[in-house]
């Protein structure tokens, strides 16, 4: 399992225009190949800071996700409402505790 964990930081203005974009892709986002699992969470602190974190059962999921129409269209319009460059990891998981 790969984990995938994406940092954004937008504009404070933005965030009502992000939020509802991602209301209406997440399904879409979710049901992807392979997509297992995915989160959307907001920093405490900063609230232009934003983690999406996801769950693909292997990298060429994520891959063929990240060249799909569905990514292209949400990272052009998303990327658009930052104030800093977004920042990405891939990571596997190695313990859950529930």
């Amino acid at each position: 399992m790969l984990v995938r964990i994406v940092k954004m930081n937008f504009q404070e203005e933005m965030i009502p225009a992000f939020l509802a974009n991602f209301e209406l892709v997440k399904d879409r986002i979710r049901a992807s190949k392979g997509n297992r699992f995915l989160e959307l969470y907001q920093d405490k602190n900063d609230k232009c800071i934003f983690f999406t974190y996801s769950y693909w059962e292997t990298e060429a999921d994520l891959e063929l996700y990240r060249q799909s129409e569905l990514f292209t269209s949400v990272w052009s319009y998303t990327k658009k409402l930052f104030k800093a460059k977004a920042e990405a990891w891939s990571v596997d998981k190695l313990a859950s505790l529930e």
